[in-house]
């Protein structure tokens, strides 16, 4: 019969500083199958570092070690993994359960990292402990359990995967008498059913339970007495069928992530707020971004993308009221241009409107009839003027809903009343309808309309205008419309003392600037984000030190490199997740709150979803350094850790 376990002159050498420490030194044991082997010795003696040789989870310096004839220098990590999941199972001193975990989810440990089904996996944990006698304990955590029974829950793990080697590794030392005793009884009555224990012990008593006694001093095998006849293992209830697959190990990895976020929920409702806060910051700050857009695009569309907008003064400086170079007889000019439209001279100025004892200082602005059409601007009561109140010099006016406010208060029919602008009588004609704010956050319905030549005779004087505002008639020729009406008033003053305006571009222009605003907004916010991932780094990488003998024991139990990673990864990707749903649905709910309040908000679903694939990548981003240290952890190191 081919050993089970075969070392053959192994040495284990620390170096500490200038120092190599020999803590087992040209060892040799055979162990065969169905054995019951003691190895004794005192502390320091090399007894553990043997285990750990003989368990899988340290590699020798020297020497070669075989489990069933492979070699396990051969192995490669996920290789030693497997092997450590089929092949041993660990009963430690101190039990070395999750204590996070109840004593069925601590037992079910091994069959996750072997693929066992969730159901199959729940049944034979569920028996294990009912065998054992803790079936109406199963739901309980080590907390409230005695030490006996933590241990008898180790011992069902180390069953769980029903591996042919049990290493017991000073099983009773923290017990009592009676309950050690107990577990005594359970190895036992395990070698009986055909499985190979070893059992690692520094008192005699205990060691002359076992069926041969190897003893160990100074890292060396002093003693070996005679292996017993050996015995045949029975066939495993269940067969390991390898590592689980993708989807099922998310899923497990999911399942104690967000066990380990609970048990630290204070510390991880912290670490949710810095990522909820960057969520909810970007959801806002994009929504009130896309919402000035919209407001600004809609206010400049309203005036229409078919403009072309002169204005005296070369490009690049202001025109306005101090240059007098652009007249009524240019707008005319341009109206007689092919592809025109309409055509809307404009001349502003501030006066006070006055009726009866009500004063109010707003802008009247002289303007052709077409102003209603270009403007679209609709009329509540009344009627806009024409070209015969134009042609005529009609004392006649329109006045915007602001106006009608101020010097209406008791909410008196304005139409065919009269009001005084520089003491001049005008007939109020028309009240036009509401516009609002404009995109600068001025009063559009603060103004007052009246005929262009009645105002440049009555109240303006002179003869120049402001602005002439065309509408085309084909958007297709806009820029062969643009270079007629440059080329017509260049004609006209002899020398290019104006600007023209292509509507098209300045929206163009102020979506792109709006744009760089949003952007601008969303950087400021994605800074809370990259915050809130420094601390669930933080919070992983506490979490790894804190939990490193756990770590210890998923190696132990087959958990290979790449599971340690996902478990931790995942656990920083729950908090990310969670963090980014709660920050988006606060973030929809702030931008709500201020849209109740006047504030221009636009939704769109990229932001929120964004935002919440941000909060996840950096979840991710930020966890990985923690989870890849965790899966580097030297499972020795890890198991001694507290």
């Amino acid at each position: 019969m081919q050993p089970l376990l075969e070392l053959t002159d192994v040495s284990r050498h620390y170096v500490a500083g200038k120092t190599v420490v020999r803590a087992l030194d040209d060892s040799s044991l055979t162990i065969w199958p169905g054995e019951f082997v003691a190895i004794m010795g005192q502390s320091g003696s090399g007894k553990s570092t043997l285990m750990n040789v003989i368990g899988c989870l340290d590699r020798p310096t020297a020497g070669r070690y075989r489990v069933e004839g492979v070699d396990v220098a051969t192995l490669d990590g996920d290789a030693l993994a497997a092997l450590r999941r089929n092949t041993f199972g660990f009963v430690f001193q101190r039990y070395n359960l999750l204590a996070t975990a109840t004593a069925e989810e601590n037992v079910e440990i091994p069959a996750i990292y072997a693929g066992m089904p969730r159901e199959a996996r729940l049944t034979r944990a569920r028996a294990l402990l009912t065998q054992l006698g803790l079936g109406d304990r199963a739901g309980h955590r080590p907390g409230e359990l005695s030490g006996g029974q933590q241990q008898r829950v180790a011992i069902a793990r180390a069953l769980m995967n029903d591996p042919p080697v049990v290493l017991a590794d000073e099983p009773t030392g923290a017990l009592d008498s009676r309950a050690g005793r107990e577990v005594i009884a359970l190895l036992q009555e395990l070698h009986a059913q055909g499985r190979t224990i070893i059992l690692i012990t520094h008192d005699e008593a205990l060691a002359r339970e076992a069926g041969r006694v190897v003893r160990i001093s100074d890292g060396r095998i002093v003693d070996e007495a005679s292996p017993a006849a050996p015995a045949v293992a029975p066939a495993a209830a269940y067969t390991a069928v390898g590592a689980p697959g993708v989807v099922p190990e998310i899923l497990e990895s999911t399942k104690m992530a967000l066990r380990a976020l609970r048990v630290n929920f204070f510390r991880t409702a912290l670490t949710l707020l810095g990522i909820v806060i960057g969520v909810a910051s970007v959801v806002t700050m994009l929504a009130i971004g896309s919402g000035s857009t919209r407001k600004v695009m809609e206010q400049i569309s309203a005036m229409g993308t078919n403009l072309l907008i002169a204005r005296p003064g070369a490009m690049g400086f202001r025109g306005g009221g101090d240059i007098v170079t652009m007249n009524v007889g240019d707008a005319e000019a341009i109206a007689a241009l092919p592809n025109v439209d309409y055509v809307l001279p404009e001349r502003s100025s501030r006066y006070t409107a006055r009726y009866g004892n009500a004063d109010y200082m707003t802008t009247v602005t002289g303007a052709w009839p077409s102003m209603a059409v270009m403007r679209d601007w609709p009329l509540s009561m009344g009627s806009f003027f024409t070209e015969r109140d134009l042609t005529g010099y009609a004392p006649v006016v329109v006045l915007g809903s602001t106006v009608v406010k101020q010097l209406f208060p008791n909410g008196e029919d304005p139409i065919g009343r009269f009001v005084l602008l520089r003491n001049v009588p005008f007939e109020i004609i028309g009240v036009l309808a509401s516009k609002g704010a404009s995109m600068f956050g001025s009063d559009q319905d603060d103004v007052v309309f009246i005929p262009l030549t009645t105002g440049l005779i009555r109240l303006f004087g002179g003869t120049h205008v402001h602005s002439i505002t065309v509408k085309i008639d084909d958007l297709s020729q806009i820029a062969a419309t643009e270079r007629a009406m440059n080329t017509v008033l260049r004609d006209r003053h002899r020398i290019e003392d104006f600007s023209v305006r292509n509507m098209a571009s300045m929206i163009e222009m102020a979506s792109s600037t709006q744009k760089t605003l949003t952007l601008l907004l969303g950087a400021v916010a994605l800074i809370s984000l990259v915050v809130g991932g420094i601390g669930v780094m933080n919070i992983m990488l506490v979490s790894v030190t804190e939990r490193m003998r756990e770590i210890g024991v998923r190696v132990a139990t087959g958990a290979r490199m790449r599971d340690i990673l996902l478990q931790f990864n995942t656990e920083a990707a729950v908090v990310g997740m969670i963090g980014g749903i709660i920050g988006v649905a606060f973030g929809l709910g702030i931008a709500l709150l201020l849209g109740q309040f006047g504030v221009d908000v636009a939704f769109s679903p990229w932001p929120p979803l964004g935002a919440f694939t941000s909060a996840l990548v950096t979840g991710l981003v930020f966890g990985f350094l923690p989870a890849r240290k965790a899966a580097r952890l030297d499972p020795v190191v890890a198991l001694a850790g507290e």
